[in-house]
Formats: structure tokens, sequence, C-alpha cells
């Protein structure tokens, strides 16, 4: 498997450098686009609208449109717009697994009855709701079947796409490493889990990063050139990793102290 991405892992004053593997694999015939009259492929290419000239992937950028024209982003741009979301998976605070267990499928969808299906739908919502269960259902949409579930989400049914299992690689193909942690570490890590525990709420959590990005393209409209801050995520030595549960452990309790 090749990684995705590259960076660190953080909780508290922990980082863990990480490479990130897609965990699944689409499971879709190969179907090519046809000249309905000759069966001939179609292609596509990509041309400049203005000279009607195919243009090159390495010529090609990404840019915003404002009045005056377009801002040209490059890829340091998009990385400055938040240089440590960039490089680290920052954990800021665990919850229950069943809190959000339902909304961490591949993709949720709502479902809203059409004319006469409102009793059965509303039978179908009170029941699942009642019982607290989850309806395992299969269907196709643009030409590929999807295995999902069925349950209730502020009174209205919601489906969600879910995999099959022949959709999730192995994870025995990662190369895992067999080090030992003896139990106080656990202990200690497990005191900082709980300290960072609370309830989920989705109101707390914001997208900064296109905030972030808006300023940059802003900035270069304007001529001016922003420099990222300096950020490095260094791996936490295994010969301090007590030292740094420990550290973050108390920095939590300052921090709720304050």
């Amino acid at each position: 498997m090749r990684s995705i991405w590259n960076g660190s892992i953080s909780f508290g004053l922990v980082s863990i450098p990480v490479k990130l593997y897609s965990g699944s694999e689409e499971r879709k015939l190969d179907l090519d686009m046809l000249d309905r009259h000759d069966h001939s492929r179609i292609r596509y290419k990509r041309v400049n609208e203005a000279t009607g000239k195919e243009v090159e992937w390495k010529d090609i950028v990404k840019g915003f449109k404002k009045e005056e024209g377009y801002v040209v982003l490059e890829k340091e741009d998009f990385e400055s717009a938040n240089l440590k979301k960039s490089k680290t998976i920052d954990i800021e605070e665990f919850i229950d697994e069943e809190e959000v267990a339902d909304v961490l499928f591949k993709k949720p969808y709502f479902l809203e009855p059409q004319k006469e299906g409102g009793k059965s739908y509303n039978l179908l919502r009170d029941a699942l709701k009642k019982t607290e269960k989850l309806g395992v259902a299969t269907f196709v949409m643009r030409q590929k079947e999807h295995l999902s579930l069925v349950g209730v989400y502020k009174d209205a049914l919601v489906l969600h796409v879910i995999r099959f299992a022949d959709e999730i690689r192995d994870p025995s193909d990662l190369k895992l490493p067999d080090t030992k942690i003896k139990k106080k570490e656990v202990d200690m890590a497990i005191s900082l889990i709980e300290q960072y525990t609370s309830e989920f709420s989705f109101e707390k959590f914001k997208d900064v990063y296109n905030d972030q990005l808006l300023k940059i393209i802003e900035s270069k409209s304007a001529g001016k050139t922003v420099q990222p801050e300096e950020f490095e995520s260094k791996p936490t030595p295994a010969k301090d990793l007590m030292s740094q549960l420990k550290a973050s452990l108390e920095k939590k309790k300052k921090g709720k102290a304050s």
C-alpha cells in the first residue's frame, strides 16, 4: 500500500509520526464513456479557454476568482493556511464511542416521504427510535450497489452508506511495531484520555482552514506575501513518554482550573 499523507498524530503533548493509508477501496465496474453512434471512446482534453490549445498538467494551477481577476494559489499557500493542521492529526478530546458511531460511516443521506407515505414513514421512524436499532439495507445508485444502515436523526430517517466487507483493506500489510508498553504508561495514557473526554457536540468544531486560506487569498490579491508560522512536529522519544504524559495531564488540569 502507498501512503497518502505523512505527518504526526498528537494528544496532549505527545506527538507520534505517522503515515496515512486509505482504509478502503472502491468495488465498481470500470465503465468507459462511448459515442453512441460508433462506440468510440470519449476523451477529455484540458483546454485553454482563450486559445483553445491543450494545457499540460504541470502548467495547471488553481485560482480563486475575484472581481479584478484570479488569485493564483500555489501548493505552499494551501499548507500556509494552517501549517499545523496540514501536518498533524490533533486529537482535541475523547468521547464515548457510541455517541458518534452512526455519523462516522461513509456517507449519510436523509430520507423524505413522498405523497401518502407519511404514516408508514413515521411508523418506521418511531419504531427504530424506540428500539434504538438500525435497519440493514442494500440499494443501487449510480450503477453501484451500496450497503447501508437506516436510522433516525432529529426526527428524520437517515441512511448511512457503509462499506462492504471486501471493500475494507487488510491492515496486516502495515508495518506495526511490537514494542512492549509498561502498565504504568498505559495507566497514565488512560488518565490523559479521561481528562480529555467530554460529551460530543458538533457546534464546538469549526472549519478554520478555509477562513485562513481566504486570508491568504486576500493578502495575495493585495500584493502581500504571507509568511507561514513556523511549525515542526517532533516525535516523542520512548524515553520521554512518561514525562510528556505527565506534562500533558498537568497542562489539562491547569486549563480546567483557569
